[in-house]
C-alpha cells in the first residue's frame, strides 16, 4: 500500500493551511479520495501533481541528439524486434535504426539519461498482470509514453527430446542439471527469479545459475551445444 496523507499532513507537505487544501482539490485538481467521510491523499500522486504543475521545469543536463535519420533503440533483446528493425532499415531509405542490447532496466535507464530515442522492456510488475508502468514510474520524473509492441509467451529452452524431463520450474531444483541464465537487468531474469522464489528454490543450488549471456540466441546456442540443459 502506498503512503496516504491526511488533510493536515498534506497541508504541511504543501506548506498551506488546511482550508487551502480543499480549494486545491476543487479548483486545481489536487489528487484526493474520500473514504468514510474523510479526505485522504496518496503521497505519490500528490508528488506527481506538484511536478506536473511546475513552471520552468529544468531541462535535462544532456540533450539527446536530434533524430536526423538515426533512430537509437536500447533495452530488451527480442527476435521480433530484430526483424522489425531489419524491415525498417530496408523500407526507409536514408534512415537507420540501431539497437543496443542492455536489458529491460538498462534500456529504461538509458532513456532517462537521454542516451536513446526508444527503450524496449518487459518488466513484470508485482501484481503479475501488468508490465513496465511501475518500473518506468520509479525511473522517471515525467512518465514516458509506453506503447505495447508485442506480447510473447516465455518458457524454457531445453535439449532435443527433453532428456532431463524438465516440465516445470520445480524440476530445475530437483535435478542435477546445468542452466544458462540471462543478466540481472533483463525482464526474463526478473521473471525467472520470481518463479524460483515462488517454487521455494534457492539459487545457490542451481548449477550454472551465475552463467549469464546477453541474448535469447546465446541461450539457445548454449543449450544446442549441450553446455546447458535448460
Amino acid at each position: 500500500m502506498k503512503k496516504l496523507l491526511s488533510t493536515k499532513e498534506v497541508a504541511e507537505f504543501l506548506g498551506v493551511n488546511e482550508k487551502m487544501v480543499y480549494s486545491l482539490v476543487s479548483e486545481k485538481g489536487l489528487p484526493a479520495s474520500k473514504v468514510t467521510g474523510k479526505w485522504i491523499f496518496p503521497l505519490h500522486l500528490v508528488e506527481q501533481w506538484v511536478e506536473t504543475n511546475t513552471l520552468n521545469y529544468p531541462k535535462a543536463r544532456q540533450e539527446l541528439p536530434p533524430y536526423d535519420g538515426l533512430l537509437i533503440i536500447t533495452g530488451s533483446n527480442d527476435m521480433l524486434l530484430d526483424k522489425t528493425i531489419a524491415l525498417f532499415n530496408r523500407d526507409f531509405a536514408g534512415d537507420i535504426a540501431v539497437f543496443a542490447n542492455l536489458g529491460s532496466m538498462g534500456g529504461l535507464q538509458a532513456l532517462r539519461k537521454n542516451a536513446c530515442h526508444i527503450a524496449t522492456s518487459h518488466l513484470l510488475q508485482d501484481n503479475g498482470d501488468e508490465y513496465n508502468f511501475d518500473f518506468a514510474g520509479k525511473e522517471f520524473n515525467n512518465m514516458p509514453v509506453i506503447v505495447n509492441f508485442c506480447r510473447r509467451e516465455q518458457g524454457f529452452l531445453i535439449q532435443k527430446g527433453n532428456p532431463a524431463n524438465i516440465k516445470k520450474v520445480d524440476d530445475i531444483g530437483q535435478k542435477d542439471i546445468c542452466v544458462v541464465n540471462r543478466s540481472l537487468r533483463t525482464g526474463t531474469r526478473l521473471l525467472f527469479d520470481r518463479e524460483l522464489e515462488k517454487a521455494g528454490i534457492e539459487t545457490e543450488v542451481i548449477k550454472g545459475y551465475d552463467h549469464e549471456v546477453n541474448s535469447h540466441m546465446e541461450v539457445g546456442l548454449e543449450v544446442l551445444s549441450g553446455r546447458a540443459a535448460v
